[in-house]
């Protein structure tokens, strides 16, 4: 059974069409790369799956909640999937560790001793034990990521998302983060990631999806597709990259 179904899902901004019928499965355990240049959909499509943007038409299934329910089918929703963006999100008056125990205290009815337990233990998965009791404008840049994935693991996900989490780093913090996001693929955490990180992308993901003009132009195993694109557009894309 997939983690993750996406069957001629379409979305439109008024009259512009963003996504044009763009159908995938991700079973448990795989983490798919979405690849391509801006407007090509990406992002949009990310967002579709976690509900912040509602679909024209189509279905998405994803960690067992089919898409297009209530508002509390959709709070249910984000108990499962985990979503993280460019912009870290943070609190910036509560501390670290309050910033990961708030979500499971209020979503969850988690009691506090045990959100701190869960903090901690999430804290310490990406490598920030120490931090804690510290704010947010204390950290770097790749340090907050980080612990807005940490927050998105405090709520037990089934699914993550990650939205570009790295395009606003210098590369010495994004190798952080991608080492974090490397450690839950090799955890088995279930991930679609949108990315302009290629050589993540071929090292990590279990399959590569090339989108453009919103919809899936080329998808394959991340080393086959990389190596043999079968469009010019995908050649293109990967020469691009390598300049």
């Amino acid at each position: 059974m997939p983690e993750v179904v996406v069957e001629n899902v379409h979305k439109s901004f008024g009259a512009l069409e963003v996504l044009k019928g763009v159908s995938l499965s991700v079973g448990r355990g795989e983490v798919f790369a979405l690849i391509g240049r801006s407007g090509s959909g990406k992002s949009t499509l990310l967002r579709c799956m976690n509900g912040l943007e509602k679909i024209n038409s189509g279905r998405i299934e994803i960690a067992g909640h089919a898409l297009g329910g209530d508002a509390k089918a959709l709070r249910k929703l984000r108990t499962d999937v985990g979503i993280v963006f460019q912009s870290y999100n943070l609190f910036p008056h509560l501390t670290v560790g309050e910033n990961i125990m708030l979500a499971p205290r209020i979503v969850k009815d988690v009691a506090k001793p045990k959100a701190r337990e869960v903090a901690r233990e999430v804290l310490q998965l990406v490598g920030l034990s120490e931090k804690f009791d510290s704010y947010p404008d204390q950290l770097s840049g790749g340090q907050q990521q980080r612990v807005a994935i940490a927050r998105s693991l405090a709520m037990r996900p089934k699914v993550m998302l990650f939205d570009e989490v790295t395009s606003a780093l210098d590369p010495e913090l994004t190798e952080e983060v991608l080492m974090v996001m490397e450690q839950l693929a090799r955890d088995g955490m279930t991930m679609i990631l949108v990315t302009h990180e290629m050589g993540f992308a071929r090292r990590v993901a279990t399959q590569t999806i090339f989108m453009h003009k919103g919809k899936i132009w080329e998808r394959g195993p991340s080393a086959t597709l990389f190596a043999d694109p079968q469009t010019p557009e995908l050649r293109q894309f990967v020469k691009s990259d390598v300049k």
